[in-house]
């Protein structure tokens, strides 16, 4: 009997980046390892064309990693493969099938694993290969760790050249945040830290330099942090580490740590989501003010570190005033980038108990953000959504940041910038397609026409942001207060020294 062939595939939400979870599932395969392939692709890959890749292989059975950002692709993949190769097996797994209502119909897919697959699809398979009976939906497992076969030596060299590699210490959160899937799990769990760093070191000499850690509470365990850090101090720079942090804990031995990064090596992400005391207790989210302005304060005047703070709009109870409050704070605290995301509610997350009491109607298609509330219409989320791709486009990319400032004054940024953001989409009628040229054209308007700001002024702190690097000519809108600009630009910035996604 020939033996059995295994896919292992997922939808990446872009190229430059890869699934973790696919190596997890390899590096536990055991005997059928030899037998098992990988084979990742994009949201913007062609559907039947990721199908005919996929049956090329002739597989038996094709695990698919299901995540918020590729289920509505898995669903049409599905109808696809099981159009054309009904016999062969579809496992899913992965975030989005993980909790229950499935709210994407997975009906077409043979099994499907909640929870951590890392040892259970092995199981599954062994279970198929042998012509045994399993439950179609397995039940949520979470293995002991010291079990689970790290998966850093199935990163290939093309993927240490050309990818993002994810990289994990731990599993889990301690908190309670009632948007969050990890509030789930029961508590923090850890791998073994000196083989993760025995493979990371293997990684490191077979030239990997971006290493982005997905574990949600980095600096929870000390001792752990401390040693990774202390990983990439031993090193010799370029190299690009991101963590995501929590940011009421920085003691003495971290800070030490992170004031020796070098630029653009280190890059912390802080989930502040709000500073609103009543809207945290009401998502059962700890905020320790006090300590998370001392931290930041510390982040931004001490570090080169890039800072990556986040604020969610649409939580429960919060008015678009009190957003506005806390992105003024935040800016006041700060010039680090913010990045401003809508509220979504995932299956298997306590936010469903907030529906009734503040009349929270979301979308039931991926990414399923909030439509409206007793506090802001659909027409605000809306507005909000704008605002926030032109945040990202104008202050959050740095390219206008001798400029963005002339549009509000310390106390007050949110109200400024919201009128801006309507001005522009009733300009463009869209927030996609919009050159760097031409939001510097409408930016440039906008502050001359309607802000009533002196036209050289404005040109000249736009000259600033523009000419900053090499290459680039002054564009037509300025040319005429450009007589006198000496361009002093430096080199484009490489790849360690710009922020990540």
């Amino acid at each position: 009997m020939l033996p059995m062939k295994i896919t292992l595939t997922t939808l990446n939400s872009r190229y430059t980046h890869s699934a973790i979870g696919l190596r997890y599932l390899y590096a536990n395969m055991q005997e059928l390892q030899e037998h098992t392939t990988i084979q990742e692709f994009s949201i913007n890959d062609a559907i039947q064309t990721i199908a005919e890749k996929l049956l090329d292989t002739t597989p038996d059975i094709i695990g698919i990693g299901v995540y918020i950002w590729n289920a509505s692709h898995i669903h049409e993949l599905l109808h696809v493969i099981k159009k054309i190769a009904p016999k062969v097996v579809i496992v899913l797994g992965g975030p989005e099938v993980t909790h229950e209502p499935f709210r994407v119909n997975f009906d077409k897919a043979d099994y499907i694993i909640k929870g951590e697959g890392d040892l259970a699809f092995y199981k599954l398979c062994k279970v198929i290969e042998n012509k045994q009976v399993s439950e179609r939906i397995i039940p949520m497992g979470m293995p002991d760790l010291q079990d689970v076969v790290l998966p850093y030596k199935y990163y290939s060299d093309h993927d240490i050249k050309n990818r993002y590699l994810y990289v994990e210490v731990s599993r889990g959160c301690p908190f309670a945040c009632e948007f969050c899937l990890s509030s789930m799990d029961e508590k923090v769990r850890a791998f073994d830290l000196d083989a993760v760093l025995e493979e990371f070191e293997i990684l490191w000499q077979r030239g990997a330099r971006n290493f982005k850690f997905v574990d949600r509470t980095f600096n929870l365990n000390m001792k752990t942090a401390n040693r990774i850090l202390d990983f990439f101090l031993a090193k010799e720079p370029p190299y690009f580490a991101h963590f995501e942090v929590i940011p009421d804990h920085f003691p003495a031995s971290l800070r030490e740590k992170i004031q020796r990064f070098p630029h653009g090596a280190l890059q912390l992400e802080i989930g502040i989501q709000t500073l609103n005391l009543e809207i945290a207790n009401n998502i059962s989210r700890q905020l320790k003010l006090d300590k998370i302005k001392e931290n930041i304060a510390f982040l931004e005047n001490e570090t080169t570190a890039h800072i990556h703070l986040d604020l969610i709009v649409g939580l429960p109870g919060e008015s678009l005033e009190s957003f506005g409050a806390n992105l003024d704070k935040l800016m006041q605290l700060s010039s680090c980038e913010i990045q401003i995301g809508i509220l979504k509610k995932l299956s298997g997350t306590y936010i469903n108990r907030h529906d009734e009491i503040h009349g929270m109607v979301y979308s039931d298609i991926p990414p399923y953000d909030i439509l409206k509330n007793d506090q802001l219409s659909f027409k605000d989320i809306q507005i909000m959504k704008r605002f926030a791709r032109f945040w990202d486009i104008t202050y959050n990319s740095g390219n206008f940041k001798h400029t963005m400032p002339l549009l509000w004054n310390k106390e007050q940024v949110f109200v400024p910038f919201y009128a801006f953001a309507l001005w522009v989409y009733e300009k463009t009628d869209t927030t996609y397609k919009i050159s760097l040229d031409r939001m510097g054209t409408l930016i440039f308007e906008y502050l001359v026409t309607c802000k009533q700001k002196d036209t050289q002024e404005v040109a000249n702190a736009m000259l600033k942001d523009i000419l900053k690097l090499k290459g680039r000519a002054v564009p037509s809108y300025l040319k005429p207060y450009a007589k006198d600009v000496k361009q002093k630009a430096k080199m484009g910035q490489g790849g360690f020294n710009k922020r990540q996604h």
